[in-house]
């Protein structure tokens, strides 16, 4: 089932409440956040509204918290491939 992966870009400060209250229907209330939403008339609606201030993408699987936290982790640059010792003698 596809979804739309919607990432508010902007913050609503400042804005009417009609446009506060639909990033809250979509369950977006702080910058950087990201919702994963079926694609639905009525959601894609909403979006519409709101369109100046979110990144939109089209994907086949929504992810989880713990998924998405591992896809921003950056690469170490190194792996251990053996552990020292820990019983070194001076």
């Amino acid at each position: 089932m596809p979804y739309f992966r919607i990432t508010l870009l902007r913050s609503s400060i400042g804005l009417p409440r009609k446009t506060t209250a639909t990033l809250h229907a979509l369950g977006l209330r702080k910058r950087m956040a990201t919702k994963y939403l079926p694609i639905t008339p009525s959601i894609a609606g909403q979006i519409m509204r709101i369109k100046e201030l979110v990144d939109v993408k089209e994907v086949d699987e929504a992810m989880t918290k713990q998924q998405i936290r591992d896809a921003r982790r950056p690469d170490p640059g190194f792996y251990v491939e053996k552990r020292a010792t820990t019983g070194m003698m001076v």
